[in-house]
């Protein structure tokens, strides 16, 4: 009964939820048997990667703190050569490039987007290692214009990626 006292039965569909997947590319309710267990497999693997970058963010540190224990225990005692600093540099930064390749992955798997400005931003990050950790005595200049010229694209792409995510908060 309604609240006014009359007998007020309503016809209520029932609600059907639909079920929010992740990575519609890879749907775990495919028709078919044999590609449905080939996007169970692939998703199986892809937490596989990122237990395993986990694993390589851990040796990382475990590498960046003994590569800092080994320069200062050699004599000159406590003292860091600029090419220490500069070795110690590229460690840490294997370490930070790992951390945004495991970002990458759980961003993959626990959202429905590919992060391409994350990927992006990584490889900035994994360039700029590259310049922090350069042999200027064996460089030629091709090798430096290539870097030059990859830093260069990859900046100008993140910076797209950018205005591209400005505009889109305006439509809404």
């Amino acid at each position: 009964m309604a609240e006014d006292g009359s007998d007020d039965l309503k016809a209520t569909a029932p609600v059907i939820e639909k079920k929010h997947e992740l990575h519609q590319e890879l749907p775990v309710d495919f028709p078919d048997p044999f590609f449905r267990a080939l996007h169970h497999i692939i998703r199986f693997a892809i937490r596989v990667l990122a237990l395993l970058m986990v694993a390589v963010i851990l040796w990382s540190v475990g590498d960046v703190i003994y590569i800092i224990y080994e320069r200062l225990v050699e004599p000159p005692f406590f003292l860091l050569t600029i090419n220490d600093i500069f070795y110690t540099f590229g460690g840490f930064m294997a370490v930070l490039i790992a951390v945004e390749i495991f970002i990458n992955i759980r961003l993959y798997l626990g959202t429905n987007i590919f992060p391409v400005q994350l990927v992006v931003a990584t490889a900035l990050m994994a360039i700029a290692r590259k310049v922090i950790v350069l042999d200027f005595d064996e460089l030629t200049p091709m090798y430096l214009l290539g870097i030059a010229a990859t830093t260069l694209a990859l900046g100008v792409t993140y910076w797209l990626l950018r205005q591209g995510q400005q505009y889109d908060r305006w439509d809404d």
